[in-house]
């Protein structure tokens, strides 16, 4: 089977490399399935993949989520399930399993479970073409506090960055891809020098937190992952397609 790096890149070649955060505050579980089949089927064209937040797949059934996953596929779009994934092993495997069974493409992850842990989790979704992004730095406003902390690395005492730290554990666990989020292009720019094409680089926040679109691509990101910025506009397709456009033309 060919593996998720594959199947993304070919998917965004000559289209987009945008990804639509399809991150809905429905309640009303009935509503979360159809504004996201709404949403893959107005906006696909100007896609290469849909995420789904852990407030969205939680509260869907099997089906749903088969059913969403499989319109997706359809449309030519990867699917990501965002649930921030960090606990021991045994709990890991079970978890991708039912995502996996559910059609996702990919989960992301967070380091923070250990590097023996992501490595197991990176070898099994592997292992029949699924693939792992991890978190090195996110988007929100308060990300600096958690991850810019200075911290010692246990391995080899060494002092540094838990971002620093979070990168060097996903490159060598040979992640598919590492999140660093557009309000830092700063350390997109660093992380793109360290990876050398190893990875590629997702990153959330353009617009609404503020991350400008042109600089996080010129920074070197690989695929922007947008919410709000799309789906709160007033023509979300013009949005859509305006993004679409940047993210080919950088």
């Amino acid at each position: 089977m060919i593996g998720f790096r594959k199947r993304i890149e070919k998917a965004s070649s000559g289209k987009s490399r945008i990804i639509l955060a399809n991150d809905l505050d429905d309640t009303d579980v009935g509503k979360l399935e159809k504004k996201t089949i709404a949403n893959i089927n107005r906006l696909n064209k100007y896609l290469c993949a849909i995420k789904l937040n852990f407030h969205v797949i939680l509260p869907l059934s099997d089906k749903s989520l088969t059913k969403i996953n499989r319109l997706a596929h359809s449309k030519g779009l990867q699917t990501i399930a965002d649930i921030k994934l960090n606990d021991i092993g045994n709990t890991n495997m079970i978890a991708i399993q039912r995502l996996w069974k559910c059609g996702f493409d990919a989960v992301i992850a967070n380091p923070i479970m250990g590097l023996e842990n992501l490595k197991q989790l990176v070898k099994t979704a592997h292992s029949d073409g699924h693939g792992v992004i991890t978190l090195v730095h996110m988007s929100h406003p308060g990300a600096k506090l958690g991850y810019g902390l200075s911290i010692k690395d246990p391995r080899t005492g060494k002092t540094q960055k838990l971002h620093d730290l979070f990168l060097k554990w996903s490159y060598s666990s040979n992640v598919d891809g590492i999140v660093v989020g557009a309000t830092v292009p700063d350390i997109i720019s660093s992380v793109k020098k360290t990876v050398r094409g190893h990875c590629e680089i997702y990153s959330p926040g353009v617009g609404t937190q503020g991350g400008d679109a042109n600089k996080t691509l010129q920074a070197g990101s690989s695929y922007l992952i947008v919410g709000r910025t799309i789906l709160n506009s007033k023509n979300q397709i013009l949005e859509a397609k305006k993004l679409q456009q940047l993210s080919l033309e950088s």
